[in-house]
């Protein structure tokens, strides 16, 4: 797996000295306030596990699963294929969200927390592609992990048509790993 890797953008250890950074400032944030931080699934699995050990506060876990993805690409159109089970109504909302690329899934997922009457809700994301982003979409996280070049990128939760998410950093496929786990049609 790791001999598929062009190249490593962000290392273990850099992930691991911002999120212990970030869930400080996040403590602070939230003293009490007791937030519910929502993860959106599948990707922000391992930045969700990681962060919530360095958020200090009492707090609420639950999570959404939302999907746009088929391979490499973006279809642009949202699916809910699970809801949040937390009534946030009142209540002040941290989203976790693996990487801010186009901007649909995060616009999306404030959408439909703001339908719910939060008290607040603000935005935490491990990786920030901003080249990516779609006209129209104006959110701006409260705290980012990382601002990464235009690249596709894979490792810490992230996939490749769902391979290449145990790796512990964030790196670039090589060009031919791409056909190791291309969607094949079937007929």
């Amino acid at each position: 797996m790791e001999k598929d890797i062009l190249k490593v953008l962000v290392s273990e250890e850099q992930i691991q000295a911002r999120i212990r950074e970030m869930g400080a400032e996040i403590s602070r944030e939230y003293e009490g306030k007791d937030p519910v931080v929502l993860g959106v699934l599948k990707g922000v699995v391992m930045f969700y596990a990681d962060m919530m050990k360095h958020i200090t506060v009492p707090c609420q876990m639950d999570f959404m699963c939302l999907s746009s993805y088929k391979g490499t690409k973006s279809s642009g159109n949202m699916i809910v294929k699970q809801d949040m089970s937390v009534d946030v109504a009142g209540r002040h909302v941290l989203i976790l969200e693996d990487i801010y690329d186009t901007g649909r899934s995060l616009q999306y997922t404030y959408n439909h927390l703001l339908s719910k009457n939060p008290a607040s809700i603000k935005i935490c994301t491990l990786l920030d592609k901003p080249e990516r982003r779609i006209e129209g979409i104006t959110l701006q996280p409260d705290w980012t992990g990382f601002t990464i070049p235009n690249e596709f990128v894979v490792g810490y939760g992230l996939d490749f048509n769902e391979h290449y998410r145990n790796l512990p950093y964030v790196g670039v496929l090589k060009p031919e790993a791409y056909e190791k786990y291309a969607i094949t049609q079937r007929s």
